[in-house]
Formats: C-alpha cells, sequence, structure tokens
C-alpha cells in the first residue's frame, strides 16, 4: 500500500488538481441546475463532470506509466497513460451527447418559465466561481506546459505562449490545457447565455450554447483519443529524431547515421541508432567509450529515459541529410 501512494504521487498534479476542481464545480452546477433548471447550466454541470472523471484517470494512468521497468515490461509502463485516457475519453463522449441531446431539445422545445431573482443570481454566481477556478488551473496547465519546452512562464504566457508550444507538452499536461481552454470558455458562454435570456426572454440561446459546449467536448474527445491511440500503438518521435541526430552527429567519431528512430512510450521517449564511425581500427575499448559519450549525452535531452546505440564501419554512403529527417530509415528493426 506504501508503494502505491509512493507511485500517485508521481502523476501529474495538474491532472489532479483539475480533478479535484472540476468535481467540485460540477457539484455546485448541479446544485445550481436543480434550483434554477437552466439548461446551459446542465451542459456546463456534464462538462465539469465529464472533465473531472477524466482527468482523475489520467492522474492514476500518468502515475502508473512511472513504475520501473521489469522482466515482464522491459520498457517499462508509459503507455499505459495512453491506455487509460482512452477508457476515459467515452465517459467524456457519453456526456457530450447528452449534452447536445439536452441543447437541441431545449432549441426545439423552449421553456418560458421566468426564473426568480434568486435562481438568476445562483446560476450567475456558480458560472463565475466555475470560470475564476477553471481559469486558474487553465493557467497553472499553461505554465507547465511552457516549463516542459522551456519557455518563460511569468506574466500572460502561459494564457498565449502556451497555444503555440502545446504540442510539445507531455500527454497529461496537454489534456488537462485543452480541457480547461473548453471548460473556462464553455463557463465564459453559459454565462452570457444567461444573462441574455433573463432580459431579452430568448430561452432558446441556453440550448443554443449547450450544443455548442457539447460540440467543443466532442472536439476534445476527437484530440484525446487520436492522440492516445497513436501513443498505445508505438508513435515515432520525428522532431525528437532531428535533435537526436544532431546530438550524434556533434561526435568527433561519427561520420553518418544509418537508422534512427524515436519512439514515445507516454511520457519517456527511447532512442535505438545505428552509427558508422570513422576509423575502421578502432578498438573494443575505444568503441565502447564512444558509445558511452554518445548515450550519455542523448540522455541529457528532455523526457529521453533509454538510449540503446550499435556501430558499424563507415561504408561510404550519405545515410543521413543533416537538419532533415527525410532519409531516416524508420524500421531499426529489420
Amino acid at each position: 500500500m506504501t508503494g502505491l501512494f509512493t507511485l500517485l504521487k508521481k502523476g501529474s498534479k495538474s491532472s489532479l488538481m483539475a480533478a479535484i476542481v472540476n468535481f467540485v464545480l460540477g457539484t455546485l452546477k448541479l446544485v445550481a441546475y436543480i434550483f434554477t433548471g437552466n439548461v446551459a447550466m446542465f451542459a456546463e454541470m456534464m462538462h465539469s463532470y465529464g472533465d473531472a472523471a477524466n482527468q482523475l484517470f489520467v492522474w492514476v494512468g500518468s502515475a502508473v506509466s512511472k513504475k520501473a521497468p521489469n522482466e515482464k515490461f522491459p520498457f517499462g509502463y508509459g503507455r499505459l497513460v495512453n491506455i487509460v485516457c482512452l477508457f476515459a475519453v467515452i465517459i467524456v463522449a457519453i456526456l457530450a451527447y447528452e449534452t447536445v441531446l439536452e441543447g437541441f431539445h431545449h432549441v426545439m422545445h423552449p421553456t418560458h418559465q421566468e426564473q426568480t431573482m434568486q435562481q438568476f443570481l445562483i446560476a450567475v454566481g456558480v458560472l463565475l466561481i466555475g470560470v475564476v477556478l477553471e481559469g486558474t488551473v487553465l493557467y497553472k496547465a499553461g505554465q507547465e506546459v511552457l516549463e516542459e519546452v522551456h519557455k518563460p512562464t511569468n506574466g500572460i504566457h502561459p494564457l498565449t505562449t502556451s497555444y503555440a508550444n502545446i504540442g510539445r507538452a507531455k500527454p497529461a499536461t496537454k489534456l488537462v490545457f485543452m480541457e480547461d481552454t473548453v471548460a473556462t470558455g464553455g463557463g465564459v458562454i453559459a454565462l452570457i447565455a444567461i444573462v441574455i435570456a433573463r432580459f431579452t426572454g430568448w430561452t432558446q440561446i441556453e440550448g443554443i450554447v449547450s450544443i455548442i459546449i457539447g460540440l467543443a467536448m466532442f472536439y476534445v474527445v476527437y484530440k484525446v483519443f487520436m492522440e492516445n491511440a497513436a501513443g498505445a500503438i508505438g508513435r515515432a518521435d520525428e522532431e525528437m529524431e532531428v535533435h537526436a541526430s544532431k546530438v550524434i552527429l556533434e561526435h568527433p567519431e561519427v561520420s553518418d547515421i544509418k537508422r534512427l528512430v524515436v519512439m514515445k512510450e507516454g511520457e519517456d521517449k527511447h532512442v535505438e541508432a545505428l552509427i558508422e564511425v570513422r576509423n575502421h581500427e578502432f578498438n573494443l575499448r575505444q568503441l565502447t567509450e564512444i558509445k558511452k559519450e554518445i548515450t550519455t549525452n542523448l540522455l541529457q535531452q528532455p523526457h529521453v529515459t533509454d538510449v540503446n546505440i550499435e556501430i558499424m564501419e563507415d561504408d561510404g554512403l550519405d545515410d543521413w541529410k543533416s537538419g532533415n529527417g527525410s532519409s531516416i530509415n524508420r524500421n531499426i528493426y529489420e
């Protein structure tokens, strides 16, 4: 049991924080929906509960994925976070469907029951709390995105620059950032819809907003599914391959790269390469030293946890075009 708690401490902190915040917000929105009957509030409630479930799965998955490799799983448990996320999106997809269905029903059959001022204030207050809390989580997730790509995290950068770098973030951080972007934006438009419905009597707008929020949830489902399906199968990291090649070719005794692949295992990256050396007369000790130096340099790169280097003599062919991964033979296992 102690080992389990120790492992859970290694999970994504932004995912755990987001799960707790979204569960609290979902409960507040449920109470507000019961008192107000507001459809936009229903959509926001479903969204919050969906995010809470999803991010809880991600937190547990990201923690267990850091379990040390063993004889049964020599490459570790990195892909587990991808598998867990695939199960999590099923929950979000169901909630998104219910949100769209409820919104469509409200547009086709709007209710004209007038809310009291107390009900209106409850709805506005809960949504304002939600926007503030979701915005706080979004800002924190944006900071983590920028920390992972070594960019400035001060000022408004977590809400601006982070969007340009989201593709390079860890899967768990990326998921939290995407979901809280939709959650914060959804809270804002739901708040606007409630105010418009209150002062104009156009209650269909609440249904329209519910549909918009549901569709945004479906977009997150799509992005999360595609990202983690690729991760579960095993995906090459082309950007890291180019970077790794530069690190390898910086060694003075390396003349070329015959084959190179960087595989993502959850947050971890595994590098395998077959390199060519200039001198045909190196002894075993010298070759071992070259391999050790290159391996050490690669292990210093972000998220690289495993390196396998093989060495052959220079065959006189130019297999690697510097700065361009187009000539890589990624089928390193042939």
